[in-house]
């Protein structure tokens, strides 16, 4: 039987220049347990957190920042802001929108360019592939994050840009390494959705025409957390190794005491 979902606590920060951050504590295993709170986190990138923001996160007692973003990403928005005795570990992952032509292209194009491609479902079919792209493609990463994990990372905060698709399926695939009810990972990737996380949308243009409802629609599905890519993510598990835990014991190389480690550090005893 499914449990009962977690509610999002009405005392969750809302950082001033960090989208998207919060603590996955909470969300419930397969057998009966629950991940432990302050021990894994996930956000937006932290370019550009104000003083309070960097105070909150300094009291985290934060271990390790995974930043997923490749060059591109921070040349745009820059670095992350310094913590005290926190370690920056930088593992890019591709970008669902990767390429500088197709960014300028969504940054800078009228009508008729976004149309040619992301119009009929193209936007959503790109980002589709690139879940799967990360899934089959990126295992070193991935196993690289739960091995630092199951050592000494913890607590760890892992972003990207938006904090939606490189750090929201690597957050997946580290909750499925620890027993994360499916449905559970879900519903925290959904949450990217709410409006006081979302990525904020930037174009060269802000005239109401380049921001008007045609293009922003043609643009979501750059910016949506979609069940759909989720879905895509967990089938390519399943049809690339059979199943989870072949692919966390031959796609990452997790052995058993390392899943026990693991475990050990995210999930509660009882």
């Amino acid at each position: 039987m499914t449990q009962q979902l977690p509610q999002t606590s009405s005392t969750e920060p809302r950082l001033a220049g960090v989208r998207n951050f919060r603590d996955v504590g909470g969300l419930p295993t397969v057998d009966g347990r629950r991940v432990r709170h302050g021990r894994l986190y996930r956000s937006g990138h932290l370019a550009h957190a104000t003083e309070s923001d960097a105070a909150f996160l300094a009291s985290l007692g934060l271990h390790t920042i995974f930043d997923f973003r490749n060059a591109a990403d921070q040349r745009l928005e820059g670095p992350d802001v310094e913590l005290p005795g926190v370690r920056n570990l930088n593992l890019p992952l591709s970008d669902p929108a990767d390429g500088a032509e197709f960014w300028k292209m969504v940054r800078d194009g009228n009508l008729d360019q976004l149309k040619s491609i992301l119009a009929d479902g193209k936007g959503a079919a790109r980002m589709i592939a690139s879940y799967r792209m990360i899934i089959k493609e990126r295992t070193a990463e991935h196993s690289r994050v739960l091995h630092a994990l199951a050592e000494d990372s913890v607590p760890a905060l892992m972003h990207c840009a938006a904090g939606k698709d490189r750090a929201g399926l690597s957050i997946a695939v580290t909750l499925l390494a620890v027993g994360v009810e499916r449905e559970a990972i879900e519903a925290d990737y959904l949450k990217s959705n709410d409006p006081h996380r979302r990525y904020k949308v930037k174009r060269g243009d802000d005239s109401p025409e380049a921001m008007s409802e045609e293009v922003m629609e043609l643009l979501s599905p750059l910016f949506d957390a979609r069940a759909a890519y989720l879905s895509a993510a967990f089938e390519t598990i399943e049809e690339t190794w059979g199943g989870t835990e072949q692919y966390l014991a031959k796609g990452l190389g997790l052995s058993a005491p390392t899943r026990e480690r693991l475990r050990a550090r995210l999930v509660d005893e009882s």
